[in-house]
């Protein structure tokens, strides 16, 4: 039997939206969108989108690889995925090219899920078995490296707020990282939780230790070393005392092989753009809840709302087992958002995404896709 075709039509765009302020950290500085944008079709007019963020310093990604991955194998896509099972059937059969090209793959499957959630009427969390969201979530305050008058400008923001849970991006220079600590200790009456995310700013352990444990009481340390120096940063949390996030150094599911013995040393920051999408994701957060590995639901700096309502999907699943979120800026970060209205923390920081009876089939949103001056065909 002939299965009925999915897909249409596949296209590729880059999206470049302008930051309203630029965001910095050890790794790097932008202040523009730097993503790609996945446009899905059927027959019966139904449409997807799905967005990816490929990072050179993260998956080894650039816009020209996902580009080269998206042109290299649409149209075995169109031709091959027709319903969800061939969906995971693909993503499962092609593992190491996903491996190679997470961001870019991320963008396809977000798609594909909405047009075939869109096509039945349901929200891509039924699609995919999942609970549906119905409740309010709690985001991060994170503040980039900047200078101490910026710095303090934005903490009194995130404060002003409400905002209890703080992710501070280091700098390098303990002097200045301390007072800015102090300062944001000051302002809160040192009433908030606390991370810091180094961003990969040593390879020396010692070096490492000597400048943490000078910073005070942490929540957790996110990438103090260079990208895989498991047992250097497996040290560097038993002497410390303080869990490592790791970022950069997990990528996808084989490397829980690095950190499975040691669970209480860990908490894994999943970013589904990284990961490979959100069926990836999902496995990682089971194996994760399995081990009793606790998890941050992560951002890119620059997605818009539907990498933030892709993650939703993550952080509701995961539930206690997620310690903290991240982004929803929305149109606080972006001049603009291509999702409207678009997905953003208020007061406390919170995203209140309880019932509402309107709700639309797959992501549940509505998008602005047709502002040119934010859409460029990679050519």
């Amino acid at each position: 039997m002939t299965r009925k075709k999915l897909i249409d039509s596949l296209t590729l765009q880059f999206v470049d939206i302008p930051f309203q302020l630029k965001f910095r950290h050890a790794a790097a500085e932008r202040n523009r969108t730097a993503a790609i944008w996945i446009t899905a079709r059927s027959n019966d007019g139904f449409v997807g989108y799905g967005e990816g963020c490929p990072r050179e310093y993260v998956t080894g990604e650039t816009v020209d690889t996902a580009k080269g991955f998206f042109d290299e194998y649409k149209n075995e896509w169109i031709q091959s995925i027709s319903d969800l099972a061939s969906l995971i059937s693909w993503t499962e059969k092609n593992e190491s090219v996903i491996d190679k090209n997470p961001a870019a793959w991320c963008a396809v499957e977000l798609s594909l899920l909405e047009l075939l959630a869109c096509s039945q009427n349901i929200s891509v969390d039924r699609l995919l078995g999942l609970p549906e969201i119905n409740r309010t979530f709690r985001y991060t305050a994170v503040v980039g490296n900047s200078d101490e008058d910026t710095f303090l400008a934005t903490s009194k923001k995130y404060v002003k707020m409400g905002f209890t849970d703080f992710k501070i991006k280091l700098s390098g220079d303990l002097k200045s990282d301390k007072r800015k600590l102090a300062l944001l200790k000051d302002l809160t009456s040192n009433t908030i939780r606390l991370r810091v995310d180094a961003n990969n700013l040593w390879s020396d352990v010692s070096l490492a230790l000597d400048y943490l444990v000078q910073l005070g009481e942490l929540f957790a340390i996110e990438e103090p070393l260079k990208a895989g120096q498991y047992e250097e940063m497996l040290f560097l949390s038993r002497s410390s005392g303080i869990p490592i996030i790791l970022d950069e150094s997990f990528v996808r599911r084989a490397q829980f092989s690095s950190i499975e013995k040691n669970p209480s040393a860990w908490i894994i920051n999943l970013r589904i753009s990284k990961m490979g999408g959100l069926f990836r994701s999902i496995q990682i957060a089971q194996r994760a809840a399995q081990l009793d590995i606790p998890i941050v639901v992560g951002a890119q700096v620059g997605e818009t709302s539907l990498l933030t309502r892709a993650a939703l999907t993550i952080a509701n699943m995961v539930d206690k087992n997620c310690v903290a979120q991240e982004g929803a800026f929305g149109t606080f970060l972006l001049q603009h958002d291509i999702c409207d209205p678009p997905i953003m923390f208020g007061v406390g920081g919170e995203v209140d995404l309880r019932f509402n009876p309107e709700k639309q089939a797959g992501f549940g949103i509505s998008y602005q896709v047709n502002e040119g001056m934010f859409f460029t065909s990679l050519k």
